[in-house]
């Protein structure tokens, strides 16, 4: 299935489903917890209609103090009342000391922090009861490193005993500015631990940056590298169309959604794999 970002922008469109006819919806359960009222009468609505996904956006896995519990607790009533499919989050951190910095920050990659992330992921998914889902993270500064980033995710994977959010994009715009091979890393990739994809444009500055910003159109270096991720993964896995601001007409995104359908049909070939009508 590929999906999309419910948006109150477009709220209606997804329940009329004349245009954009995405598989499930995606939400960050932060910008929904406490919601009330006609908002919380139309997702449930959405939700009728709709599998949901999560991808959050507080949690910062990565801060040196440790998991804010109370938050950890709330998401989890906001899944289980939903009935989420899944629940995301970023191998990123955002908040020190309780101060929120409201931007998402690489996380060195160090045993240091591979030991603090570990303790915080195994908290979270002891509260949450289940497998938690980390995404590989865009990042633009050199970090301290005592490792590459595809051994500092690999041994996170593996020691926690989580799961892998794999963002295509990201892989795209850290293999074009830190200069390496994008098709490389993914096959460096826990592939067996992947079990969600996001897909997304992004901002070429210059010649020697871009920046992952889900405000443009998925460039066509980005979805062949989707196509050589599928073909290496060698089985289905949701796909997220992210799309944050700069929304175009509906029937461009439902184009891309389209695109990425194809692309997986195609890539899964080997498999037989059913026509995917969503």
């Amino acid at each position: 299935m590929v999906g999309i970002g419910y948006r109150k922008e477009f709220s209606k469109e997804f329940l009329s489903g004349e245009i954009l006819k995405p598989g499930f919806v995606e939400v960050a359960p932060e910008n929904w917890i406490g919601i009330g009222g006609y908002w919380k009468q139309e997702l449930n609505k959405v939700l009728e209609k709709y599998p949901l996904y999560c991808h959050g956006l507080s949690l910062s896995i990565g801060s040196p103090e440790g998991i804010d519990v109370s938050f950890v607790k709330k998401v989890k009533q906001f899944l289980e009342e939903t009935q989420a499919v899944l629940y995301s989050e970023h191998l990123t951190f955002s908040k020190v000391d309780n101060a929120h910095l409201y931007d998402l920050l690489p996380i060195p990659f160090t045993q240091d922090a591979i030991d603090r992330v570990t303790e915080n992921i195994v908290q979270v998914q002891d509260i949450l009861g289940r497998r938690l889902i980390l995404e590989n993270g865009s990042y633009y500064t050199v970090l301290e490193a005592e490792m590459t980033e595809a051994d500092f995710i690999n041994e996170i994977v593996r020691k926690a005993d989580c799961e892998m959010l794999l963002d295509v994009n990201n892989v795209y715009v850290n293999a074009f500015n830190h200069h390496y091979d994008a098709k490389d890393f993914i096959q460096k990739m826990p592939l067996n631990k992947v079990k969600y994809i996001h897909m997304a444009g992004h901002y070429k500055v210059n010649p020697q940056l871009i920046i992952d910003t889900h405000g443009a159109e998925i460039i066509d270096p980005v979805y062949d590298l989707f196509d050589f991720t599928m073909q290496q993964l060698q089985r289905d896995v949701p796909v997220l169309l992210e799309r944050d601001f700069n929304i175009p007409e509906l029937s461009e995104l439902q184009n891309e959604i389209e695109n990425l359908q194809r692309i997986k049909k195609s890539a899964l070939k080997p498999l037989n794999y059913a026509t995917d009508t969503q």
